[in-house]
């Protein structure tokens, strides 16, 4: 019914109903697909299809809904230029391909670029060069377990606590970084270190 529904409305270009249909996280994501492409041009129907596959996915669960599928439509969000909140949403996406971030490396949007460095796919060499770039976008690495460590280690020592705290809770920090957070002024981040060590062992 819902199908019928669907191709009812791409024919007769109901957007509205596009969109509310767009809303449910759990919709089928090859009827996704079917309502993005005929309407790659429309802003609002490009947007809803970024939200819908950002939650439907999970920071905890990074396999969680993936798919062939999954991966064409987040290429093809990548290449929206007129969008931001599409390559946003495609920058943080856990299933979006490394050449796809690696692309959105050089997003002249600096929030674009600070998801791409949280990214764990997103491949060390581009994380690298981040550390060069605006602070909002090198903090996004102190989090990121595909971090190179020689970064991390810089890291440690940083000014902002926020930055800190989230090297202690990085699951790819080794074990020396999280022993000498694991002493740090700050409570918080001694703590968070010692837990991370602790998981570790």
């Amino acid at each position: 019914m819902l199908e019928i529904d669907l191709q009812n409305a791409i024919d007769a270009k109901n957007e509205e109903y596009l969109l509310e249909v767009l809303d449910d996280k759990t919709l089928n994501i090859e009827f996704i697909k079917k309502i993005y492409f005929p309407f790659r041009e429309n802003k609002e129907i490009v947007s809803q299809v970024a939200m819908n596959l950002s939650l439907r996915t999970s920071v905890y669960d990074r396999e969680l809904e993936y798919s062939d599928t999954m991966v064409e439509l987040l290429r093809d969000l990548a290449i929206n230029e007129a969008d931001m909140g599409a390559r946003w949403a495609v920058a943080k996406n856990p299933h979006t391909p490394s050449d796809v971030l690696k692309n959105l490396a050089g997003d002249s949007v600096n929030l674009v670029r600070a998801l791409v460095a949280t990214n764990p796919k997103t491949p060390p060499s581009v994380l690298e060069k981040f550390f060069n770039d605006e602070k909002i976008v090198r903090d996004g690495l102190s989090g990121n377990p595909s971090t190179p460590i020689k970064i991390l280690k810089i890291l440690v020592n940083d000014a902002d606590k926020m930055v800190r705290m989230r090297l202690a809770e990085n699951k790819g920090a080794p074990i020396e970084i999280l022993e000498e957070l694991s002493n740090d002024s700050d409570e918080n981040v001694a703590k968070a270190a010692q837990t991370n060590r602790e998981n570790k062992a």
